[in-house]
């Protein structure tokens, strides 16, 4: 995880360092940065009047240039970037149309009067009647507000009359939905157009001044002395200084945005003759837009990337007072993105890697759904209100910073831009992709292809499946031949609570001929065998495990097997016959009888050991293991695992 966080942080200095590149290349190519400021002289009429809608004010009855120079320049001063995107958004908003269509009642309860902190624009179909706007002046309405974030709709009400007669809509008609007080969530009221004139720019203005309604505005300088020094209801506030009639669209559609949040004050200047009290509270020129808070005043639209603009504004006023969701949204799009990640950092076939991807998307989004739910308790605790003030200002002192303000620019840029946010990211995933391959160039996995990953994968589920322990032993189990395994295995209804091993170890335990000595010599007692076996590891006998020559019981009614007893002399290695020992594996006890069957090893016969160091015929020891019993008759230390070396103290009892 830390190395997929340092992967994702490294990106972002290199989308960083990426557009610093860019705005030097268009320095050098025309000689013009994206905050240099625009004479609204030099441009052109049509220009002008993109910048006025990008804006928000009506032009309507201005026929000359100057006068539409004159109102661009009292809204605030223009940057190259502002200009740029302007230019870009009226090519990309032309033909779109992104209309909701209503089919009821609930539909439009739903959208229109259960949003709290959002503008609509829907028109209203009567019964047998044609609607207010034709269908081309409606297109031209959806896109001159939509760039506000105003929404828009249609009701006909041929799909409810019986909700038109309740609302008294008999005709056809504009309704506009905005919030009726300046409390978050709260209610919302609905207006109606009552105007003559269906024109576009007459609907707008009606719009506009109704939602500048809601913005305090102040018109005289003793009442802006009172407000500017009022700190009981709102401790962050943003102030627009300027000689305008009411302000811009954009600026009131953010004060409906950030209801609750930021109060949003207009200053109209215009009949201001003595402006010392603007000087006395830092205010030097007009049209200026003050962001006030507790911690000082910071006049936006002094570093990069705050254009008079609503996407803009929008993003520095989200990053100085943030809600917990957009921390939320935030926090989604970096643990995403880490997780993306992993496609790239795992090596192996590509349905792997997509495997991968997918099982870390659902575990990093849902450990971070859960993380977040004791954070918003929290949050609703009374104690912690001082901990979020004190974390609102030191962001607020972060976000006022110069490298802030190139953050949101970039943002801003790459938003605008999601190929080249996405062709960025590509390609770092492949420059991890290839480094990564360099240093795991030893792994073999990694050249394995689809069809052999998937192989593995479904003979790890299926052992994992049919035999659950060696599953998690790590066994490499192979899946039987007969096709039909898994339902005969299913058929069994004890099959969850008998664990199952499979069988292929038995073909690896060490199996040899039992001998006689050629030669005669003294049997070998039980003890002295002790000190001079030797460990698997090839231990010293100080290291040597230890047989205790004890009785011990067997019994299985399954298999019928009987009752051994194994007595101190059937380790000893008998009485009338000398064995030959050289020939033994490294670690095996020995012996000369079987306790499976109670026989004697007659010569040349095989014998097979088990891990612990016990040995019994082959033959009766692979029954006994087939049948399901994978543990040694004697100790009952598992067939199939390797016993770790032990060390005892063995005391010798000196007769009396």
């Amino acid at each position: 995880m830390w190395w997929k966080l340092f992967f994702l942080l490294l990106y972002f200095f290199m989308l960083f360092i990426l557009a610093r590149f860019f705005e030097a290349i268009v320095w050098y190519e025309t000689g013009i940065f994206a905050t240099q400021l625009v004479d609204p002289v030099t441009l052109s009429f049509r220009k002008l009047k993109t910048i006025l809608e990008c804006r928000g004010l009506g032009y309507s009855g201005l026929a000359e240039k100057r006068d539409v120079r004159e109102l661009v320049e009292n809204s605030g001063e223009l940057m190259q970037g502002e200009l740029y995107s302007a230019l870009k958004n009226e090519k990309e908003t032309e033909g779109s149309d992104s209309s909701t269509t209503f089919n009821g009642e609930m539909h439009f309860y739903e959208l229109v009067e259960d949003t709290k902190d959002g503008i609509w624009l829907v028109q209203v179909i009567a019964q047998d009647r044609n609607p207010l706007l034709s269908t081309a002046n409606w297109g031209k309405m959806v896109q001159k507000v939509s760039q506000f974030g105003i929404r828009t709709g249609t009701f006909n009400c041929s799909s409810d009359s019986r909700y038109c007669h309740k609302r008294g809509w008999m005709k056809s008609t504009l309704i506009m939905s905005v919030p009726q007080t300046n409390a978050s969530k709260g209610k919302v009221m609905l207006k109606e157009y009552n105007g003559r004139r269906i024109e576009t720019e007459h609907i707008f203005k009606w719009m506009t001044a109704h939602v500048a309604s809601r913005i305090k505005t102040i018109r005289f300088s003793e009442q802006l002395m009172d407000d500017w020094y009022q700190t009981e209801k709102q401790p962050v506030k943003m102030f627009l200084f300027a000689r305008l009639l009411q302000p811009p669209a954009f600026f009131s559609a953010l004060s409906i945005k950030f209801t609750g949040r930021i109060e949003f004050i207009f200053v109209d200047v215009r009949n201001w003759d003595n402006t010392s009290c603007l000087e006395k509270i830092g205010v030097h020129q007009t049209p200026s837009y003050i962001l006030k808070t507790p911690e000082g005043i910071y006049r936006y639209g002094n570093s990069t990337g705050e254009f008079i603009s609503l996407h803009a504004m929008d993003a520095f006023l989200r990053s100085v007072q943030p809600e917990v969701n957009d921390l939320f949204i935030l926090s989604l799009v970096m643990v995403n993105l880490m997780a993306w990640m992993d496609l790239f950092i795992t090596q192996g076939a590509t349905i792997k890697r997509f495997v991968v991807l997918i099982s870390t998307l659902g575990t990093y989004n849902s450990l971070l759904i859960i993380s977040w739910l004791p954070i918003l308790g929290f949050l609703q605790l009374p104690y912690l209100d001082n901990f979020y003030e004190y974390s609102l200002k030191l962001l607020r002192y972060a976000d006022t910073t110069t490298i802030a303000s190139w953050v949101r620019a970039d943002w801003t840029f790459y938003s605008s831009h999601p190929a080249l946010f996405l062709s960025t990211y590509l390609a770092h995933g492949l420059l991890i992709d290839y480094f990564e391959k360099k240093r795991r160039c030893s792994n073999e996995d990694q050249n394995a292809n689809n069809l052999e990953w998937l192989s593995s994968l479904w003979d790890w589920y299926t052992s994992y499946l049919v035999h659950p322990i060696a599953s998690f032993q790590n066994f490499e189990s192979d899946w039987d031949d007969d096709p039909n395994f898994l339902l005969q295995r299913l058929a069994f209804p004890d099959l969850w609570l008998r664990p199952l091993v499979p069988i292929d170890y038995i073909k690896n335990l060490p199996t040899w001929k039992f001998r006689l000595a050629q030669s005669e010599g003294n049997p070998v007692d039980c003890d002295d065998r002790q000190k001079t076996l030797t460990n698997p590891n090839g231990g010293s006998s100080g290291d040597q495990a230890v047989h205790h020559c004890s009785s011990e019981a067997l019994h299985n009614n399954s298999d019928g097997f009987s009752a051994a007893v194994k007595s101190e002399e059937t380790w000893s290695g008998g009485e009338e016959q000398d064995t030959d020992w050289s020939h033994w594996p490294c670690g095996m006890l020995h012996c000369t009888e079987c306790v499976v069957c109670l026989e004697n090893f007659e010569t040349d016969c095989l014998v097979m050991g088990l891990p612990c160091g016990h040995v019994f015929h082959q033959q009766c020891i692979v029954v006994w293991l087939a049948g399901g019993r994978h543990c040694c008759p004697v100790c009952r230390w598992t067939s199939y695992k390797k016993r770790p070396a032990r060390q005892h103290a063995t005391e010798q009892l000196e007769p009396e």
